[in-house]
Parts: structure tokens; sequence; C-alpha cells
């Protein structure tokens, strides 16, 4: 099971990379594979590559902004939440993605 990400804030500074923690946090605690792609003020980093990107179950894009990119994704299920739901709701944004994947199978 892996699901990749990519956050970004206005500002792109602090809630950028809060939502990568929390949602990296989240998933270990599911036993889910992830990789959070930031796109904050100093530009993209941990990009995500063609294989990250074809062996994901999910990908979740945070909507406060536009994500650099994101055609690469066309295809694959996608789950858009605000960067300050990432943050404050990721263990049951990550409950929900899992019971998402488990009922595919």
């Amino acid at each position: 099971m892996k699901v990749i990400a990519v956050t970004a804030c206005p500002s792109g500074v602090a809630h950028t990379y809060m939502a990568a923690e929390a949602l990296e946090k989240a998933a270990k605690q599911e036993g889910i594979e992830i990789k959070v792609e930031t796109q904050g003020s100093i530009g993209i980093e941990n990009e995500l590559t063609q294989e990250d990107i074809m062996s994901a179950d999910v990908v979740i894009l945070t909507k406060d902004m536009g994500i650099k990119n994101e055609e690469r994704f066309k295809g694959k299920t996608i789950v858009r939440v605000g960067v300050s739901d990432a943050i404050k709701k990721a263990p049951a944004l990550m409950k929900k993605i899992k019971a998402h994947i488990e009922s595919k199978k």
C-alpha cells in the first residue's frame, strides 16, 4: 500500500512542511508507505519520480494553491485536501485512504 502526496501553501513556508510531516506520521501509524513532495518557497523538494507515481495507490494533493506539474498524476486516484486539514486531520484521512485501498483489493 503506497501513497504519494504533494503539499503546498500560499506562503510556501511552515504549513507546507507541517502538512508533509503530519501525513508522514499518520501514514506510518497506519502501516502505509508514503513519499511527500513539498512545493515551498525554496522550490520543489523530495520530488516524486515517475516510479513513485506509477507505484502509488493514491495521490494526496493540497488544494490551497495550484500544484506544479499536476498533469503527472493523470489517471491516478487523487484526494484533494486543504493544507490545514492535512495537518489537523491526517490520521482520519489515512484511515479513510487505507479503507479505500483495501476495498479495491
